[in-house]
C-alpha cells in the first residue's frame, strides 16, 4: 500500500514509518517538524542524538534499499497544499500522528493552550475535509489517547470506545443504544483528542469515511527492530518535564543520581504500551480496516496498567535510586483505579512486551549510555495546571530541597 504517515518524524511516527516500510509499503512522511522547533523553544534536546529527517531517510535507504519520502507540510495551516498532495498521490491509507502530544506543554501558558488547540483540531479537520473534497477512499488510522476517558472508573472496565446504555422512553420503556464513552479530558491536549473523536464520528456518518481511532496508553521504550538497524536511525527519547513521560523521567533520574520524582501520592494509575507493540498495533489496524459507511472503529491500545508509586519502586529496586515526593502540578484525583478492556488487539495476535521483561535494557542501553547528554535543569516537571498550583510547583524547579526516601 501507499501510506501517508502524518507526523512521521515524531516519537511514534518515526518507528512506525520504518516498520511499515520494512513490511513493503510505500511510505510518505508529511511533517512540519514542529517537534524539533519545540525542542529549541524549551532549550532541551532528545536524550538520544537525532539526525535530520533527510539524513534518517537516507540512512534507511542505504541500509535496506527501501525509500521513505519526506514532504514538508503543516497540516494545520497548509490546507490547499495538503489537499493537492492527497489529490495527486492518493494514498491507500493515512496514519495520523500530526498533533502536539504533551499534556504538560499544552498547559504551560495561554499561548501553549491556543497553539495546541489550533494545531491539533485544525490538523485533524483539514485532513478529514480534504479527504472528502478529493474523493479519497483511504483508511484513516488516528493515534488517540486513553486520556479521553479520564483516569477513573465507576466499578466497571472502560470499554473500547462505545458504551451500551439504556434510556427511559416517554412510554416508560427502555431504549438501548451504544454511545461514545463519556469524555473526561484532564488537559487541553486530552481535550483536543476528545474533539477529534467527534470529528471522526461526524465524517464517518456524513461522508462514509473509514476511520480507526486508537486510544493509546503511555508509550515506553526507545528501540524497535527497525530503529536498531543503524545507530543513526535511533528513536527520540524525551526526558524533560514537559515531554518526558513518567517512566522515561524515572529512568533518566536514576541514571544521573537524581531522586525519582513522584508527584502527589503516586496513586495515579496509568496505562502503558511498549513502542514495538505500538507500531505493531498500527499495522494490525491497517490490516483490518472498517467497511465504508460503518461507525468509527475504536481500539484501546495498551497492554498493562501501573500506579506511579509502584513504577518508582520498580525502578528504584533495579537501580538503587531514592524516591522524592513532590506536589502534583496536575489537577486530578490523588488516587484512581484504571480497568480497561483491550481484547481486540490480542484477538488479532498481539503478544505484548511487559515492563518487567524490557525495562532493564532501557536503563542500561539508553538511559545510562546517553546520560552525559542530560540537562539536569530540564528534568523537573514545572508546568502547572492552574494558576493556584504554579507558585507551589515552581518554588524550587531544580529540586535542591527534594525530600528523598528509600
Amino acid at each position: 500500500m501507499k501510506i501517508a504517515v502524518l507526523g512521521g518524524d515524531g516519537f511514534v511516527g518515526w518507528p512506525t514509518s520504518l516498520h511499515l516500510s520494512s513490511a513493503g509499503h510505500d511510505i510518505h512522511i508529511l511533517d512540519n517538524l514542529s517537534r524539533r522547533w519545540i525542542d529549541t523553544e524549551l532549550g532541551v534536546q532528545s536524550l538520544t542524538p537525532m539526525d535530520s529527517i533527510q539524513e534518517r531517510t537516507r540512512i534507511w535507504h542505504e541500509q535496506t534499499g527501501r525509500r521513505i519520502r519526506f514532504h514538508l507540510i503543516d497540516l494545520a495551516r497548509d490546507y490547499e497544499l495538503l489537499k493537492n498532495w492527497l489529490a495527486a498521490e492518493r494514498p491507500d491509507a493515512i496514519v495520523h500522528f500530526a498533533e502536539q502530544r504533551a499534556a504538560p506543554y499544552s498547559m504551560k501558558s495561554d499561548r501553549h493552550k491556543n497553539y495546541t488547540v489550533n494545531n491539533n483540531v485544525n490538523a485533524t479537520h483539514n485532513l478529514l475535509n480534504a479527504m472528502v473534497e478529493t474523493g479519497l477512499d483511504a483508511h484513516l488510522v488516528h493515534l488517540g489517547t486513553m486520556g479521553v476517558y479520564g483516569y477513573s472508573t465507576v466499578g466497571a472496565a472502560i470499554p473500547e470506545g462505545y458504551l451500551p446504555v439504556g434510556i427511559e422512553t416517554i412510554s416508560g420503556g427502555t431504549a438501548r443504544q451504544e454511545i461514545l464513552y463519556p469524555s473526561n479530558p484532564g488537559s487541553i491536549y486530552h481535550m483536543t483528542k476528545c474533539l477529534d473523536q467527534l470529528l471522526f464520528q461526524f465524517y464517518a456518518k456524513n461522508d462514509g469515511l473509514r476511520i480507526t481511532d486508537l486510544h493509546q496508553g503511555i508509550v515506553w521504550g526507545t528501540h524497535t527492530r527497525d530503529t536498531a538497524v543503524h545507530p543513526q536511525l535511533i528513536n527520540r527519547f524525551d526526558y524533560d518535564g514537559d515531554y518526558g513521560t513518567v517512566l522515561n523521567r524515572f529512568l533518566i533520574q536514576a541514571a544521573i543520581g537524581y531522586p525519582l520524582t513522584v508527584h502527589g501520592t503516586g496513586g495515579q494509575t496509568r496505562a502503558f504500551i511498549h513502542i514495538q507493540d505500538s507500531v505493531r498495533c498500527i499495522q494490525l489496524a491497517l490490516d483490518n480496516p472498517p467497511a465504508r459507511d460503518s461507525r468509527v472503529e475504536i481500539f484501546n491500545q495498551m497492554t498493562e496498567t501501573h500506579r506511579i508509586r509502584d513504577l518508582a519502586k520498580l525502578v528504584s529496586g533495579m537501580t538503587g535510586a531514592d524516591i522524592a515526593w513532590l506536589p502534583n502540578p496536575r489537577k486530578e484525583a490523588p488516587e484512581n483505579e484504571l480497568v480497561v478492556e483491550s481484547a481486540k488487539f490480542r484477538e488479532l495476535g498481539l503478544a505484548p512486551t511487559r515492563l518487567a521483561n524490557g525495562l532493564l535494557s532501557e536503563i542500561v542501553d539508553v538511559a545510562r549510555k546517553f546520560a552525559y547528554r542530560v540537562d539536569r535543569s530540564r528534568v523537573p516537571a514545572v508546568s502547572a495546571w492552574t494558576r493556584d498550583l504554579a507558585p507551589l510547583i515552581n518554588a524550587d524547579p531544580e529540586g535542591r530541597r527534594l525530600k528523598s526516601v528509600s
